[in-house]
């Protein structure tokens, strides 16, 4: 039975389109900073008419296989965490499959798994389960995040972070069996966390301080202590809802949340809320930021779901020879050159694609328009090309205009 299962390689594809917060706030007519101070996004990246949660799965799929030299055929088991339906009965990964039919692997086991934001950690833990398994050959599990989701109302924060503290009190109780000694902020070099917005992170960040000064936990000194004991008569509910608590919280946290946090939130803020795919964007702004100096730390994770359903675990990060070392997934991904590559909507484009977007959502007989917006796509990316009478839908990938065909 495998023994120390992990992840071994990573890439990373969000569209190349996006709007800038503060100028949707001013769109809007919302308050000054509503969107860049009250949620702490800075940027959001969303689909054009020409890609969605297929084409972008196709995209992240052939990169990785390609920058790290995987054989296709070395893929046994792939698994799918997606939120956003574009067939009712057929699965993503049937689209994905044409990757690997190409090269005669059609043993690929795995389906797609759908549960609000969590689908994604369910789909990496059945990988690792699989790995770990005596049904294991001796492959690669591939796991893809994917999502284009637009949600109009707003998060259950409660329910994030009652979640929050109960997979933490699990994980310390599970630290402490194992160890021997308590489990505190202390014991984990990063917190990475499910970040629908950065707001969010901040305050469930500090939560856990919270959690450690009511577990007597050696993270909390002598000073935090006497700032955290008027609140510590309130009950759970009461403790979700004041606001007091809250400010104190994130004031005591904020050194430990710059080293700590701050590294994962790259993306995230950049992107906006990813779904399925919002812990792993904020594990690879990790990797993109201290990937030198990343060896043999751990990394708590924090994966959450509407519904609700949640998981905590930890990663210990190793340095691995090329192509999987720290190092070079951080150059594959290549992160800061992806941002940066990116062409910026004015709020009123945004409004009208997303329009647009809404109204080809489920239809079926139209041809997507190329015109000023295949250009913006990088070579050899996949873009969806038309979807026909019988809701097939077809794809792309530019300078090789041959369409793929979609299992039909």
């Amino acid at each position: 039975m495998a023994k120390n299962v992990g992840i071994l390689a990573m890439d990373i594809y969000f569209p190349p389109t996006c709007v800038q917060q503060e100028a949707l706030e001013a769109h809007d007519g919302a308050s000054k900073g509503k969107y860049t101070i009250g949620l702490g996004q800075d940027c959001l990246a969303f689909c054009t008419e020409l890609e969605d949660v297929i084409s972008m799965s196709f995209n992240a799929v052939t990169s990785l296989l390609e920058k790290y030299k995987i054989d296709p055929k070395q893929i046994g088991r792939l698994e799918v965490g997606s939120e956003t339906v574009i067939d009712k009965s057929k699965s993503i990964k049937t689209f994905l499959m044409q990757l690997f039919e190409k090269c005669g692997n059609t043993d690929v086991e795995g389906v797609d798994s759908t549960n609000a934001c969590y689908g994604g950690t369910a789909a990496l833990l059945n990988c690792v389960n699989w790995v770990e398994s005596n049904s294991w050959d001796g492959r690669y599990g591939l796991v893809i995040c994917t999502d284009s989701a637009v949600v109009d109302g707003k998060l259950s924060q409660t329910c994030y972070l009652m979640a929050l503290d109960s997979c933490y009190k699990h994980l310390c109780n599970k630290f402490e069996k194992l160890e021997g000694k308590e489990f505190s902020i202390n014991d984990a070099d990063y917190f990475v966390f499910h970040s629908a917005y950065n707001k969010l992170v901040q305050k469930s960040f500090a939560r856990l301080l919270y959690n450690d000064f009511l577990r007597n936990a050696s993270s909390i000194d002598e000073a935090a202590k006497e700032k955290f004991t008027p609140y510590s008569s309130l009950s759970l509910d009461e403790s979700y809802q004041s606001r007091d608590l809250e400010k104190v919280s994130q004031q005591l946290a904020k050194t430990y949340y710059d080293a700590k946090v701050q590294p994962t939130t790259l993306v995230p803020k950049q992107v906006g809320n990813m779904y399925t795919a919002s812990l792993y964007a904020a594990f690879a702004s990790l990797v993109h930021n201290k990937h030198s100096d990343l060896a043999g730390k751990r990394v708590v994770m924090f994966s959450y779901g509407s519904g609700s359903t949640a998981t905590m675990f930890s990663l210990r990060l190793c340095e691995n020879q090329s192509p999987f070392s720290l190092s070079n997934i951080a150059s594959v991904m290549d992160v800061g050159g992806k941002l940066k590559a990116r062409h910026e909507y004015a709020p009123e484009k945004f409004v009208e694609t997303m329009k647009l977007m809404e109204h080809r959502y489920g239809a079926k007989e139209f041809v997507t328009s190329k015109e000023g917006i295949l250009d913006l796509l990088a070579p050899g990316t996949y873009y969806l090309k038309e979807v026909d009478s019988l809701y097939r839908r077809f794809y792309g990938k530019k300078r090789d205009d041959g369409s793929i065909t979609n299992g039909h």
